[in-house]
């Protein structure tokens, strides 16, 4: 295995700046030329706490780097789920992931383990060197150990459900740390460190929301309830304990956004959704945060294939596109399938803001940013800084409605909580009372798969409840053999998980074996 163990320092601050403020002249006489820095010397002011957490931050984009020609690494978390396919087909990569027949050599597999664990690394370090910071604000610090722990967290929620068993490392490693090259953690160890940094950072004088990108309380809360969720399914099945655990967490959000309404809660239109100058507001809980200053918008291999629908003309890959039974599944009436009003386009704007035109199928819209692309009449700005959504309120709406059925018949609140997000699509709702526990769950199910859709979560759905969407009837089935829609290809155990990357089952001879149904080294 081959750690990234940290940035050079000189680029750790350079990756800080966007979001620290002025720092004095004497703060920067009294530090030690970038070259003569080492992490031992560098973490000495609160200024180089905060360098340090905005690189982390930063280094949570790598999961939506580039994979080669036309393709992102999470992609990876698209093209097997049977809701996207590919116009273009010249990334042999990507074809192997929609035809499912992926392996450890797979482009997009290496980078999101290497970027998962820079993440890690580098949140170890701000674990490990912060609290020895002095004088510091003890509010300040706090929260960039909150924040530090929440992104650890995050990496390993991450890969712990792609791969199962993962190193679980918790401290900076170099050359002569014992584990530097360290085996393969039971994963139920590995959710209970992500629970237990999670927890942690409740504890934080963490603001409720933050516009600035940063997390927040309702961000560490939502995702305890996801991970709750998550441990209460496949693989680890605890159960109703955990079950409970998710409802509560998640209620605890919806208490808050109840309370709170102009803070947290839906968005009334789904343009409001992908509007860059709505960002980290409302319905935003969490977003990788990007600006064409330091990184643009990664969901460009959404656009269609040589289609003019941005300020660019004609262009686009067309490399993650809606399989068509997918998009027929959606309820009559559902605004997310209607053009432009939810997550489908139909038709738009030549060159983003002339003249409207078919284009003979449905694409994705979710990620479309129509102030950078153009709009009808209005040329676009041609800066693509729309963030990328991570935990958006609705899913956290969700989240409470499937967990809480799952303790006994649906409650009122699990109904209003499921009924909220079909009242937005305009959706007519049966009444609580032709429920069952069993058909609300999957109405519940159904929903995540709508609601969510294009925002690499159906692939872990699928995962933790071992089923697929068949889109034709509207019904789940069984994960393992189960068709995908994207490629006809039947769904096998092994791809209940990922296979470890070659180059780090080559590099760490301690990771020993290769995930079932693989080629090994």
């Amino acid at each position: 295995m081959t750690f990234k163990l940290h940035k050079p320092l000189s680029m750790l601050l350079l990756s800080g700046a966007l979001l620290l403020g002025p720092t004095s002249c004497k703060d920067f006489l009294e530090e030690q030329a970038p070259s003569a820095l080492t992490p031992d010397s560098f973490y000495t002011i609160p200024d180089h706490a905060e360098a340090a957490i905005a690189a982390v931050y930063a280094d949570l984009r790598g999961m939506y780097g580039g994979a080669g020609i036309f393709s992102s690494t999470w992609q990876m978390l698209e093209a097997p789920t049977g809701t996207s396919t590919t116009e273009t087909a010249q990334n042999s990569d990507l074809n192997n992931l929609y035809s499912l027949v992926y392996d450890g050599n797979t482009a997009h597999i290496i980078n999101a383990w290497g970027s998962l664990y820079r993440v890690i690394a580098n949140a170890n370090l701000v674990l490990d060197k912060v609290p020895g910071i002095t004088p510091m604000n003890a509010d300040q610090k706090a929260r960039i150990l909150a924040e530090a722990r929440f992104l650890r967290a995050y990496a390993y929620f991450h890969a712990v459900r792609l791969w199962g068993d993962v190193p679980l490392i918790t401290k900076p490693q170099d050359t002569t740390t014992e584990d530097f090259n360290p085996a393969r953690t039971p994963q139920e160890q590995v959710y209970n460190q992500i629970v237990a940094d999670l927890v942690e950072a409740e504890k934080a004088p963490l603001a409720w929301m933050n516009q600035n990108g940063r997390v927040g309380m309702a961000a560490v809360k939502s995702q305890l309830a996801k991970v709750y969720l998550t441990m209460a399914g496949f693989p680890l099945s605890k159960g109703a304990t955990h079950f409970k655990l998710a409802a509560d967490k998640a209620f605890e959000v919806i208490t808050y956004a109840n309370a709170n309404p102009t803070a947290i809660g839906l968005f009334p239109t789904y343009m409001n959704v992908h509007d860059e100058r709505l960002e980290n507001r409302l319905e935003h809980i969490f977003s990788l945060q990007y600006n064409v200053v330091v990184a643009g918008n990664p969901m460009g291999n959404m656009f269609p294939n040589f289609k003019a629908v941005t300020f660019a003309g004609p262009g686009g890959t067309g490399s993650t596109v809606p399989v068509a039974a997918f998009y027929n599944s959606y309820e009559t009436g559902d605004l997310r399938a209607k053009d432009q009003e939810g997550w489908f386009y139909t038709t738009y704007f030549t060159n983003g803001n002339g003249a409207r035109f078919n284009l003979g199928a449905p694409y994705i819209f979710k990620h479309f940013n129509f102030v950078a692309n153009g709009i009808e009449g209005i040329p676009g700005t041609r800066n693509d800084n729309l963030n990328v959504p991570q935990i958006r309120y609705a899913e956290v709406l969700l989240t409470y409605a499937e967990a809480q059925n799952e303790l006994g018949p649906p409650t009122q609140a699990a109904y209003d909580a499921y009924k909220r997000v079909r009242d937005r699509a305009k959706l007519t709702t049966p009444a609580i009372g032709t429920f069952t526990q069993a058909s609300f769950r999957e109405a519940v199910w159904r929903e995540r798969w709508w609601e969510l859709c294009y925002e690499q979560i159906t692939w872990y759905d699928m995962v933790r409840l071992r089923r697929s969407f068949n889109p034709t009837t509207r019904q789940f089935v069984n994960f393992v053999g189960a068709i995908s829609p994207s490629s006809n290809a039947p769904y096998q155990e092994k791809h209940l998980l990922f296979p470890i990357p070659r180059p780090e089952l080559l590099n760490n001879p301690n990771l020993k074996t290769q995930n079932p149904g693989y080629p090994g080294v």
